[in-house]
C-alpha cells in the first residue's frame, strides 16, 4: 500500500470520512445546490453511519441539466474534432490514476466493498477512458458500391443528449462504461447515480472537466429514482437512455423513453450459470468460482450465482469450495477483507429473506446462511458467504436474482441436462463453462442463451468484449467497440454524378 493510500485509509478509519467531498449537483461545469435545499445522507455500509450528505435533486434540476447538455451538444461538442475528444478522455484517465487512492476510499465508503476491489474499479475506469479515447478518432463510415453514376456513403453521427442511470454496485465503472463511449462519439451526457452511491460520480465529472471537457458535456444530478431518474428518462430532449438495474425499473425506463422515441440500452441483471463438467480442472474451477459469486459480496449483475455441476464432480467440488468459503474473511472494506459489506439494509433484508425461504423449504445450506457484522466493531450490514446445495430447478432461489453472496447448486447427470439447466431461467446475461473438452465447450457456448459466454475463467474479457443480456437481462451491448453503436446514428448520402 502506497504512503498516500495508507494516509487516506488511516484518516478515513479514524474520522469515518474524507474531507472536501462534493455535496452539490454538477451542472454546466459548476457546483450548484439543489433549489429545494433537500439533502440525502451517504451511509457507510460497514458502519451503518453517515459519512457525507449530498444534494437531493428534483425535476427542475433535471431540466436545467438536460438543457445545458443540449446546448453543449449543439454548440460545442458535436463539432469538436475527434482528436480533441480523444485527448480529453486520455487526460482524464491520467487524472483518475493520479487520484486513485481518494477515489477508491470514497467508493469503499459508499459501496461497502473491499478496498482492493475499489482500487481495481478505479483502474478499470482509467482503462475505459484510455480505450474510448483511442476509439474517438477512428469512428468511420463506409461506402456502398451502387455502380454507374452514383456515389453512396454512410457517415456516423452522435445521437445527441444521452442519459445514464447508474447502479449502486459499481458506480464508477458503470458510469464511465456508458459515458466514455458516448463522449467519444460526440454525445453529451446527464448522469443520475444511485442514491446510495453518488459521490464518485460527482468526483469523476469534476475530473472530466479538469481534463478539458467543456461545460454541459457531462452533468450529474443526484437524487432518488422518482425525483431524478423518472423525469430524466422521459425528458423529450434525451435521445438515448443507458440504464442498469432491476427488470421492473428497466420496463419503466423503456416506457418513458418510448414516449419521445428515444433508444435505450438495458442491462437488467441475471441468474448466470457456471457449468462444471466432470473433466475440468476442479481446483481451478473452485478458486475461480469463489470470485464469480463472492466478488463485491455477490452484488454483481453477472455473478456466477448458479453452479450447474455434473454429479461425478459434485461431492469433491462442494467439499473444497465450502471449506474455502468458510475461510473467507469479512469486515469493513477499508481493512481489505475478502468480503465487504452489503450496500444497504434493504438489500441485506432481501438476501436474508431469500435464504430463510430456502431454509424453510428444506434446502440444504452447506455453509453460511445468515447475517453477520464487522468482527472488529460489531456493526455493519454483512451476509455470510453461503452455499445452497442440490436446489430444484423451479425453486425461487434458482429462478430469482438474489444479488448477494449466495451460490445455488444444481446437480445434473448429462451435458444435455446441463444445457437445459443453464437455459432454465428467464435471464440470459452470462455463463461460464469449465471443461477440458473443446468440443463440449463450443457446443454449449453455441446453445446457451446468454449475451456473454466464457470458458475456464468466469470474468474473462474485461473492457474489450461486448457485454449485455438476452431475455429479461435486457438488450444492447456495453464495453468494447460495440458500445459505440449505442451513441451513433447512421446517415446515408447518395449522389448522382
Amino acid at each position: 500500500m502506497s504512503a498516500t493510500l495508507q494516509d487516506h485509509v488511516t484518516q478515513a478509519l479514524r474520522t469515518g470520512t474524507l474531507p472536501g467531498l462534493p455535496d452539490q449537483l454538477y451542472i454546466d461545469g459548476q457546483w450548484r445546490p439543489a433549489p429545494s435545499g433537500d439533502r440525502m445522507e451517504a451511509v457507510d455500509p460497514g458502519t451503518e453511519r453517515p459519512f457525507a450528505a449530498i444534494a437531493a435533486g428534483a425535476i427542475e434540476d433535471v431540466d436545467i441539466a438536460v438543457t445545458s447538455s443540449e446546448r453543449a451538444y449543439r454548440d460545442v461538442w458535436r463539432h469538436a474534432p475527434p482528436s480533441q475528444r480523444a485527448t480529453i478522455l486520455r487526460k482524464a484517465a491520467l487524472l483518475v490514476r493520479a487520484r486513485a487512492a481518494r477515489l477508491a476510499i470514497v467508493e469503499t465508503l459508499d459501496c461497502g466493498k473491499p478496498l482492493s476491489e475499489s482500487l481495481e474499479d478505479v483502474e478499470t475506469v482509467a482503462r475505459l477512458l484510455d480505450y474510448y479515447g483511442g476509439a474517438a478518432d477512428k469512428l468511420q463510415g463506409d461506402t456502398i458500391p451502387l455502380g454507374g453514376n452514383f456515389v453512396s456513403y454512410n457517415q456516423l453521427e452522435p445521437v445527441g443528449v444521452t442519459a445514464h442511470i447508474v447502479p449502486w454496485n459499481f458506480p464508477m465503472f458503470s458510469m464511465i462504461r456508458g459515458v466514455a463511449p458516448a463522449l467519444a462519439a460526440g454525445c453529451t451526457t446527464v448522469v443520475k447515480p444511485a442514491e446510495t452511491t453518488s459521490i464518485t460520480a460527482l468526483l469523476l465529472a469534476d475530473i472530466l472537466s479538469e481534463a478539458g471537457l467543456p461545460p454541459g458535456v457531462c452533468n450529474v444530478v443526484t437524487g432518488t429514482g422518482a425525483a431524478v431518474g423518472e423525469p430524466l428518462s422521459r425528458h423529450p430532449s434525451v435521445r438515448h437512455v443507458t440504464f442498469t438495474g432491476s427488470v421492473d425499473t428497466g420496463r419503466r425506463v423503456m416506457r418513458n423513453a418510448a414516449q419521445h422515441i428515444a433508444s435505450v440500452t438495458l442491462e437488467l441483471g441475471g441468474k448466470s450459470p457456471a457449468i462444471v463438467l466432470a473433466d475440468c480442472d476442479l481446483d481451478h474451477a473452485v478458486e475461480d468460482m469463489l470470485e464469480a459469486i463472492y466478488l463485491n459480496a455477490g452484488q454483481v449483475c453477472s455473478a456466477g450465482s448458479r453452479l450447474v455441476i455434473e454429479r461425478g464432480a459434485h461431492a469433491e467440488f462442494i467439499e473444497k469450495f465450502s471449506a474455502r468459503a468458510q475461510a473467507l474473511t469479512m469486515g469493513h472494506g477499508l481493512k481489505n477483507p475478502a468480503i465487504g459489506a452489503i450496500n444497504s439494509h434493504r438489500q441485506l433484508d432481501k438476501i436474508a429473506a431469500a435464504v430463510d425461504g430456502a431454509r424453510a423449504r428444506g434446502i440444504r445450506i452447506v455453509t453460511g446462511g445468515g447475517r453477520a457484522t464487522d468482527p472488529d466493531s460489531g456493526t455493519g450490514w454483512f451476509f455470510q458467504p453461503t452455499v445452497l446445495d442440490d436446489v430444484p430447478a423451479d425453486d425461487p432461489v434458482v429462478q430469482e436474482e438474489i444479488f448477494g453472496p449466495v451460490l445455488c447448486v444444481q446437480i445434473v447427470d448429462t451435458i444435455e441436462d446441463a444445457l437445459h439447466a443453464a437455459n432454465g431461467t428467464d435471464y440470459g446475461l452470462a455463463a461460464c463453462i469449465y471443461t477440458k473438452d473443446l468440443q463440449k465447450a463450443l457446443g454449449l457456448a453455441r446453445d446457451i442463451d446468454a449475451g456473454q459466454i466464457t470458458v475456464n475463467q468466469y470474468f474473462a474479457g474485461g473492457i474489450y468484449t461486448p457485454f449485455g443480456g438476452n431475455k429479461r437481462s435486457g438488450f444492447g451491448r456495453e464495453k468494447g467497440l460495440e458500445a459505440l453503436r449505442n451513441y451513433c446514428r447512421v446517415k446515408n448520402v447518395t449522389i448522382r454524378i
